[in-house]
């Protein structure tokens, strides 16, 4: 399996798929790479160089026992990014995986980036505090971690309503969706998914946010139930010198069924101009493929 060492000795696995300008992606807790394959897949056909990796303790990477936290991811990334040598990349992150890039192009720059989208992302800052009043409480994730701590498949299985939406009307969320992210889930290492709740709920972004130029997507669903849009990508929007802010109404935070196909069609818009303006899914999968 495609994989690059770090300094530290960790072994981080990679996929990469297609040829042309690097769209890397970087996925949520408690999953791995897979879960963005969908998207690969239609990046590379429409002419770009699709790159996943699976985070330190999660999926097919080593499963350590310490580095579990957002600085070492941002570190990982940047020796994944350095070590491929790849330049004017797009990074995609979606709920953890934005925050792992936001702490990358915070702590490392962007002068390898191009720009970058944010997915239900957590940044700025997901826990409630004095300075931060619309986070959630602590024992929000002091439940999740005794969940996973109890009966962590249980759990994952049980995550997937809420992650996806299964508890609103007109739900498609269909048992194979759930069983692929229970079976992401349960490749993650107890104590690196452990420890990771504490990076993605604790981890203050709002500096790194600060630092960044590029020019930013920032998606969220509006009902997202997992990393509610107030606290989060309304905020980061604010926060970042150059964002666009594209809101979907009744979303979750998962990618699946329609939400996936209008994300989709606005990730290859924005690859190819910077925008999310409306053009029909088969116009922009031409116009990439022309690209």
């Amino acid at each position: 399996m495609p994989s690059i060492s770090t300094q530290d000795g960790t072994s981080i696995f990679y996929k990469d798929w297609g040829s042309g300008p690097p769209v890397l992606f970087s996925h949520g807790w408690p999953l791995n790479a897979d879960a963005w394959d969908e998207q690969m897949v239609l990046v590379a056909e429409a002419g770009y160089r699709a790159i996943a990796h699976d985070r330190r303790s999660h999926g097919r990477s080593d499963q350590t026992w310490h580095g579990n936290h957002m600085d070492q991811y941002a570190d990982d990334l940047a020796e994944l990014i350095e070590q491929l040598d790849l330049h004017d990349a797009v990074l995609v992150g979606h709920s953890t995986g934005g925050g792992e890039v936001t702490r990358y192009m915070g702590r490392h720059g962007t002068s390898r980036v191009a720009k970058a989208v944010l997915l239900g992302a957590v940044p700025p800052l997901m826990l409630r505090t004095d300075a931060n009043p619309d986070g959630l409480p602590i024992e929000a994730f002091d439940a999740i971690r005794q969940g996973v701590r109890s009966d962590r498949s249980q759990f994952y299985y049980d995550l997937t309503v809420p992650f996806y939406g299964g508890n609103r009307d007109g739900s498609t969320l269909t048992d194979g969706m759930r069983r692929a992210f229970w079976q992401w889930s349960m490749q993650a290492g107890h104590k690196g998914a452990l420890d990771c709740i504490e990076a993605f709920s604790e981890t203050d972004f709002t500096e790194d946010l600060r630092r960044i130029t590029v020019p930013v997507l920032v998606a969220h669903g509006d009902d997202d139930q997992i990393v509610p849009i107030g606290a989060s990508a309304h905020k980061a929007a604010t926060l970042l010198p150059d964002a666009t802010l594209k809101v979907y109404p009744g979303r979750p935070h998962g990618l699946a069924g329609e939400y996936a196909q209008e994300f989709n069609r606005d990730l290859l818009t924005f690859l190819r101009n910077g925008t999310t303006s409306e053009v029909s899914p088969m116009e922009a999968v031409s116009g990439g493929q022309r690209g």
